[in-house]
């Protein structure tokens, strides 16, 4: 049985690096209007990034998302957006896990990667400085036995002299347990706690929206999109995403530089 989707009610969810805005910062004019339409008319309009909170609020505020949710951390944070508060937002739900045994592999491993382990809020403590433009926030330099001492909701493992398929070889090889990973398009590697992504925060904010589950849509280009767009009643890929990120995809619309998400955006506002 097919259900009638109206634009009130579903609720769609946005990666935004290669998905909503291009890799140089830049959000269209037409992304813009059809997010202002879509929230207009009643929709639940949801960033949902790996950024940090720190870089995910600021682009939900140029939007003119001041209210409702968004998803950090490739969903280890959720955070309420409501202009009245400190910051404009509040963090409602927050997932961590011990860094230390993943990290002590991986520092084996790789030991002339750069290490950093998310500060919620304010940025990163890094073993040292990543290049500039590649963090969002403050960075602390601590050294390695600090960093692994606290409890995080994401941790990023970047190291230039490797490519994205031989971190996902080491992964493999190495085996990381307890946590959620995702290899970016360069030698980045996140971490987030286990059996947590994107897909999973959304669930409970479905669920804390009571929005039915035919009312989902998710749009996203990377491999820390699979779970949220196998979430998604209806999952489309950029038209420039991975193989795998497509075959977990029920469609796939354009690439970054052809604006594919307008299309997907028209279309949610053409059913209402």
């Amino acid at each position: 049985m097919t259900h009638p989707r109206t634009v009130a009610g579903t609720l769609v969810a946005l990666d935004v690096d290669g998905t909503l805005m291009t890799y140089d910062g830049v959000i269209s004019d037409a992304v813009r209007e059809s997010i202002t339409a879509l929230r207009d008319g009643g929709a639940h309009v949801v960033l949902a990034t790996g950024r940090g909170v720190r870089a995910t609020v600021p682009v939900a505020h140029d939007l003119g998302l001041t209210t409702g949710w968004a998803i950090s951390s490739n969903g280890a944070v959720t955070v309420r957006l409501d202009p009245e508060l400190d910051d404009g937002y509040e963090v409602t739900r927050l997932t961590t896990f011990d860094p230390e045994p993943a990290l002590r592999v991986l520092q084996m491993e790789l030991p002339d990667a750069f290490f950093a382990v998310e500060d919620l809020g304010r940025g990163f403590q890094v073993t040292r400085p990543f290049p500039e433009g590649e963090l969002t926030g403050d960075q602390r330099v601590c050294d390695f036995e600090e960093l692994v001492s606290r409890p995080a909701t994401r941790v990023v493992v970047r190291d230039p002299g490797r490519t994205p398929e031989e971190f996902r070889e080491l992964v493999r090889r190495v085996g990381l347990h307890q946590v959620s990973y995702a290899v970016g398009w360069s030698a980045w590697l996140d971490l987030t706690p286990g059996g947590v992504n994107k897909g999973s925060a959304l669930e409970d904010l479905r669920r804390d929206l009571g929005v039915e589950p035919f009312a989902t849509v998710a749009v996203g280009d990377g491999s820390n999109d699979v779970e949220m767009l196998d979430w998604a009643a209806r999952g489309v890929a950029m038209g420039h995403a991975g193989d795998d990120v497509r075959a977990a995809a029920d469609e796939v619309t354009g690439t970054i530089e052809d604006d594919g998400l307008v299309d997907v955006l028209r279309s949610v506002l053409a059913e209402g």
